[in-house]
């Protein structure tokens, strides 16, 4: 029997990090659907004009060596796929790959913006994982500058704003904490303990689910 946990969250709040520890913890998959967004914007960089129809054929052909790039953390490439991902055609081809595999019989754990709402909406188990902008912005800066990104803690903490804005606001699956979620503000905890948190609520669901 299939258990789904589902993960949401603006970029840089640790849910990344949480959903893989989670997914290690209890042996199930894992999906990062926002890499999915990622190498389908990173795909349109040097395109001089961009249709919904191109877009949308660049996500039916993405392949799974192109979430394996190592350039997909870019600030360039995350506005990249923001904007893709406002794109109703993007998210269609996208959609049934994603809950396919929100199925997988022996657990899955998904993390995005809209994974609780719109991807698996009957998930076990629901957490939104958030941290103050200060926070976030300067976990994506250390993230950068340790692979040798060059973008000032100023650019990445525009970036950062920019990219909550334009999710939220998109008329397609806007990034919202779902009713049921419960909420994980990992801004003055340390990663092992937010972990510790997650994995507490989802044995829980477990427990009482028998």
């Amino acid at each position: 029997m299939s258990f789904t946990v589902a993960i949401d969250g603006p970029a840089a709040a640790g849910k990344g990090t949480i959903s893989k520890a989670v997914a290690a913890h209890f042996g199930f998959a894992h999906l990062d659907t926002g890499l999915l967004y990622r190498a389908v914007g990173r795909k349109t960089l040097g395109l001089e004009t961009l249709s919904e129809t191109t877009a949308a054929q660049l996500a039916a052909e993405l392949t799974p060596t192109d979430l394996e790039r190592d350039d997909l953390r870019t600030v360039e490439v995350a506005q990249a796929a923001s904007r893709v991902a406002a794109l109703p055609a993007v998210r269609q081809e996208l959609l049934a790959f994603q809950r396919a595999f929100s199925k997988r019989p022996m657990g899955a754990v998904l993390d995005g913006r809209d994974i609780g709402t719109v991807i698996c909406p009957d998930a076990d188990v629901k957490l939104f994982v958030t941290a103050s902008d200060e926070i976030r912005a300067r976990r994506r800066y250390e993230e950068l500058k340790n692979k040798g990104g060059r973008d000032s803690l100023a650019h990445v903490m525009a970036a950062l704003k920019q990219r909550d804005a334009n999710d939220a606001a998109r008329d397609v699956a806007p990034m919202e904490q779902a009713a049921d979620a419960i909420l994980l503000d990992t801004t003055n905890m340390v990663i092992d303990v937010a972990v510790q948190s997650a994995i507490s609520v989802i044995k829980k669901r477990m427990q009482d689910q028998g």
